[in-house]
């Protein structure tokens, strides 16, 4: 393809595009394919010869389109915002143009620097603090564009591991390995955060403890407290605390206002995550929820959800840089420049080293819409959802189990879990709309986001209205088998005979078929299913709810018990002044567990991989033991530890077994 056939398509796919969004209201939501649907759509090897352009084009609605989820539909309610617009779409074209890679600022002076103004710009918009600019007499901080708010996450999450492990160091009179000093680390977030945060934790091996939330599923300020007293006391360091401004599931707020001078007194690093409900601070009414943002250190939020430039682009600030620096910094000969001290080098605050012009897309959609008009669209998204949120509240089948926050409403069916995850398999399978589930501790619940900024009252009266009559109509369904079960019974009792009870399923399964069974049996594990019904994950071998070994248990990774072992006088075993080999053992440990009740207490915790052998960590790791907690009337598990012998110290090893309760537990009882 040469220049002018570029410029004459470029028209066409403009046109096509412009089509696309102005009518996509049009299009099903949801695809309706199975896996695999391409593979017989094209072919097995790359063309050999070029082809021509009209037949790439067409292939475009005969391959592409039939397989996607159009989320910028105004019958989009699944998951939170994910809009473009017609400015961010011509910023990207030119940046893609350029294609500068803008690691430093002497690779592209001017990809840097717009970042950094137009950062300033979108900090002072949200009503952010001071010590987030760039430009300012009193700030060392600044903000730069990730690619999302998970990297954000991970980056903070790095930058205060750094910093804490740092501070260890310089406390201590001898020299630690950086890993001793991290496997006592721990991080906390609301047992209501996104996965993410749990992500962020495995990759950089790092304990996470969820907290839970309370009634209004906020994490509030007691909470934190009590749970950095208990881990402090079980000799573990506490670090850092990942808040939520508008959880996942219902759009939930932390109390930043109490957790704030919590973290600030007990020395942790604050990250605030406002992924959705960032864009939401344009608008002044809406900050209520920034109370104690003072106490940050860091806060990233999506503009590519609900400010519609699209994604990828993730904003994120930090209070002091040099901690993002100190993280992230390398200086080979071959990326300094003669203004490297003078000037900000991006490479040096995040993980990748190469950047795109994120920057250009944002500042033509501040520029093109002001701030008035987005906060006029922040607005209207919120109107949307409490034209939803009324007409739910006025139906006597429907409730709304939590506070409507911004343009996410939940609800569900007050005639219980089964029925609200049938109304939402028939309204998913529809392909009218796309809703996704979540829970409300025991109860399911439907989520439903105003996504589109083309979204109208009449989008949201038409989606009611089917949610409604699908509703009714299986509600209809339900009372109809209720009263055929009730018929049955009564004839039973009047005749005075005993039905065949395999007789009576055979034909209650024949009836209830238009209910439930033909769905299922059409497709059993629909998504839906996995979504609400998945098993809990038990806790992680090497956890927060474990107590430190002694110090000689860093050098002993083989979990056999053996009898070259001794009791000491705390009772925990030591080595026996005979024992020979390379590989020295561990015996059963003391261990007095919490039975099931006190389990359901306990608060999530994911942390490193069960390494058995030191060279496999790379480093001397700390291993854990189980719990030890004194209750009364407590129930006492006799048990052996867990095996982790990835290299047997003799052949005879690899016959023996031994089990640990927690594992055996369900998920139930490790939550």
């Amino acid at each position: 393809m040469q220049a002018e056939e570029y410029n004459r398509r470029g028209k066409e796919m403009v046109e096509y595009i412009t089509k696309y969004l102005s009518s996509v209201r049009e299009r099903r939501v949801i695809p309706d394919v199975k896996p695999g649907y391409m593979r017989e759509l094209l072919p097995e090897t790359a063309p050999a010869e070029p082809e021509d352009w009209e037949s790439i084009f067409n292939d475009i609605e005969r391959i592409i389109m039939p397989g996607m989820v159009h989320w910028q539909s105004p019958h989009m309610h699944a998951y939170y915002p994910s809009l473009t617009s017609w400015p961010s779409m011509l910023g990207d074209m030119l940046a893609d143009a350029i294609n500068c890679v803008g690691f430093t600022w002497a690779s592209s002076p001017a990809c840097t620097e717009l970042e950094m103004n137009v950062m300033d710009w979108l900090c002072k918009a949200l009503g952010l603090p001071f010590f987030f600019l760039h430009h300012h007499p009193e700030s060392i901080g600044g903000g730069l564009l990730q690619s999302t708010v998970s990297e954000g996450t991970l980056v903070a999450l790095l930058a205060a591991r750094k910093d804490k492990i740092l501070q260890l160091k310089g406390e201590l009179d001898q020299e630690v390995d950086d890993s001793v000093l991290n496997s006592t680390l721990v991080a906390y977030a609301s047992d209501q955060a996104h996965s993410s945060v749990e992500k962020a934790g495995l990759i950089s091996l790092v304990k996470i403890r969820f907290l839970p939330a309370d009634k209004k599923l906020s994490l509030r300020g007691e909470t934190l407290k009590q749970a950095i007293q208990e881990d402090r006391r079980r000799g573990l360091v506490p670090f850092m605390l990942c808040s939520t401004l508008g959880t996942t599931g219902v759009c939930a707020f932390d109390k930043l206002s109490e957790l704030g001078p919590v973290c600030e007194e007990e020395g942790l690093w604050l990250h605030v995550d406002a992924a959705y409900a960032g864009s939401a601070y344009f608008c002044p009414e809406l900050r209520w929820s920034l109370e104690g943002i003072e106490f940050a250190q860091s806060f990233v939020f999506n503009p590519s959800k609900w400010m519609m430039v699209h994604f990828d682009c993730t904003a994120f600030w930090v209070k002091d840089k040099y901690k993002l620096q100190q993280t992230f910094s390398v200086d080979p000969v071959y990326l300094r420049h003669e203004n490297s001290r003078a000037a900000t080098d991006f490479m040096h605050w995040q993980i990748p080293l190469s950047r795109r012009f994120r920057s250009l897309k944002l500042w033509f959609v501040m520029r093109s819409f002001g701030l008035k008009n987005l906060q006029a669209h922040i607005r209207h998204g919120i109107e949307m959802a409490k034209l939803l949120e009324s007409h739910i509240r006025s139906d006597p089948n429907f409730e709304v189990p939590a506070e409507r926050h911004l343009g996410l409403v939940v609800f569900c069916l007050k005639a219980g879990n089964t029925l609200t995850q049938e109304l939402l398999r028939r309204l998913t399978r529809s392909g009218t709309m796309y809703l996704i589930p979540a829970e409300i501790h025991t109860k399911r619940i439907i989520r439903f986001t105003v996504t589109s900024q083309f979204t109208t009252a009449d989008d949201i009266l038409k989606d009611w209205a089917f949610i409604s009559k699908t509703a009714s109509t299986l509600l209809a369904e339900k009372h109809s088998c209720n009263n055929t079960d009730q018929l049955r019974s009564g004839e039973q009792k009047a005749t005075g005979k005993e039905e065949n009870p395999d007789l009576h399923l055979d034909a209650m399964a024949g009836e209830k078929e238009d209910v439930v069974s033909q769905l299922e049996k059409a497709q059993i594990d629909l998504w839906i299913d996995k979504a609400w019904n998945r098993p809990r994950r038990p806790m992680r071998s090497l956890s927060c709810s474990s107590e430190p070994l002694p110090y000689w248990a860093l050098f002993s990774f083989d979990c056999e018990t053996k009898s070259g072992l001794k009791d000491g006088s705390d009772g925990l075993p030591v080595p026996s002044a005979t024992e020979s080999g390379s590989m020295s053992t561990i015996t059963e440990m003391p261990s007095n567990l919490p039975e099931k009740q006190v389990l359901k207490k306990l608060t999530k915790f994911y942390s490193v991989p069960s390494f058995c052998n030191q060279w496999a960590q790379c480093s001397r790791h700390q291993l854990n033991c189980p719990l030890k907690a004194s209750y009364g009337g407590q129930k006492t598990f006799s048990s052996t530890c867990r095996r982790m012998n990835c290299m047997p110290s003799s052949p005879a090893a690899n016959t023996a077994s031994s089990t640990c309760p927690l594992e055996n537990a369900s998920g139930d009882e490790m939550q």
